[in-house]
Formats: C-alpha cells, structure tokens, sequence
C-alpha cells in the first residue's frame, strides 16, 4: 500500500489505540469523580462517563442514545470513506490527514458507546458510556449581572471533560476551517474570447 494511504491511517490507529489504553488505565485506577491533578486546579484528569455527544453533552435516554450510537456508527463510514477519497483524489496533505484525525476521535469514541456497556457489564450492545477524563478549568468567575440570562451565575473556561478521542475532532475540524481556503483553492478556468486565441492561417 502506497505511503499516501499508510500514514493518515497510521495516525488514526495510533490516536484510537492511545485513547483506549487511556480509558482503560482511568477506568481500572481511578473511581468515578476522582480527580488527580497534574496542573495545580487548572489542570486534572477527571473521572467521569456520559451517555451522550462530545464534551459530556447529553441526548434524549436510551431511545436517543442508540440513535445516537447508530448515528455515528454510519457518520464514521461515512468519514471513512471520504478520507479514501480524498486520497484517490490526490487533496491537499494537510487537509487528508485532519479528516484522519476527525476519523479516529469519532472511531474510538464508538468503541466506547457500542462495546463498553457489554465489555464491563453494564449495558446492553451499544449502550456503553463513553469515558472522559481531561478536564482545564483554566479561568473561573462569575458572569457580570448585565449579561442577559446567564448574569450572577458562575462561569468556567474550560468547562467540559473530554477524552483524547474528542481533541481529535476537535483539532481536525478547527484545522480545517482555518486553513479551508488553502485546501480548497482551485484555479478559476479563463473563458474563450475572440482575443484571447492566436489564430493561424
């Protein structure tokens, strides 16, 4: 196999690979809700599980979370096999190894939604809760009284927990809108005018 479709599929299985030796460390070291912290209060990992999307972020019960698990069981096919065509194509390097990454995060993170609740005995086939652990509160306060609806309340950047997995997509996604103009540049074909040919006799 060419090296142009190795590599982007060796980072992918190096970053699935690493979030599951991660999640399983978490998950046979620390109880849920343990924190150790590695960066004094603003940086930790912290034990935790959730149903649902990314960064914690719920959906709609049991129903919803096998639709979800299904959702992105076909969503990772489908980045699979935009990632194939990308290389066939010939895209830009930087924009083929992003989807890689966007590929893996959402790859391990059906690992853990599909395999997970039977792996520990728990839930039944895809209903697993996907294990997050990293955790930045980086700044707390609280929000001043005039800001609409969220005023007096406290506030916390970086709120989310999140595994490895998740900063995949998320570096791919944001790489991808930052540099989607150098990607995505093509050249814009000159028309035909009657000036713009030479014409011999």
């Amino acid at each position: 196999m060419k090296a142009a479709y190795t590599k982007p599929f060796l980072v992918a299985a190096f970053i699935i690979l690493a979030d599951q030796i991660i999640k399983t460390w978490v998950r046979a070291h620390m109880y849920l809700g343990e924190e150790i912290h590695f960066l004094g209060s603003r940086g930790m990992l912290h034990y935790t599980e959730n149903n649902g999307m990314a960064f914690g972020m719920e959906f709609g019960g049991e129903l919803g979370k096998l639709a979800l698990t299904l959702f992105r069981i076909g969503a990772v096919v489908a980045i699979g096999y935009g990632l194939v065509y990308l290389i066939k194509h010939k895209y830009h390097r930087g924009l083929i190894m992003n989807v890689a990454l966007i590929f893996a995060g959402a790859l391990g993170n059906i690992v853990d939604s599909t395999f997970y609740g039977i792996m520990y005995r728990y839930a039944s086939l895809f209903h697993g809760r996907v294990v997050d652990m990293f955790y930045f509160p980086l700044i707390s306060g609280n929000f001043p009284s005039w800001v609409p609806v969220w005023g007096g309340q406290d506030f916390i950047f970086f709120r989310p927990v999140f595994n490895l997995a998740d900063a995949a997509i998320s570096v791919g996604v944001i790489l991808i809108l930052i540099n989607q103009k150098h990607y995505f540049k093509h050249e814009t074909p000159e028309l035909s005018t009657p000036n713009s040919e030479v014409v011999e006799e």
